[in-house]
């Protein structure tokens, strides 16, 4: 029987490579909106960020994430991301 290949994405925030399902995807829109992608599908620069507290705590102090979007992230998109953890 063959093994189905496990995708292995990159958390921006630790650099340590995870599981896809171990991360969660954030996308600057075309129209420049920061979203959370569910799906994974979500057209737009994406970044995987690590399901854990202290990480989004790390990117939301020292605007690593802002940086890699190139664009201001609200609070809110932080604290969705928090309750997703």
């Amino acid at each position: 029987m063959k093994t189905k290949k496990i995708p292995m994405r990159t958390c921006v925030i630790s650099k340590e490579k995870l599981p896809k399902q171990e991360l969660l995807r954030i996308v600057r829109t075309p129209e420049g909106k920061v979203v959370i992608d569910e799906t994974g599908r979500t057209n737009g620069h994406g970044a995987y960020v690590k399901k854990d507290i202290n990480v989004i705590n790390k990117a939301r102090t020292s605007k690593i994430l802002e940086r890699i979007m190139e664009t201001k992230i609200d609070d809110e998109i932080y604290d969705m991301l928090e309750k997703k953890c």
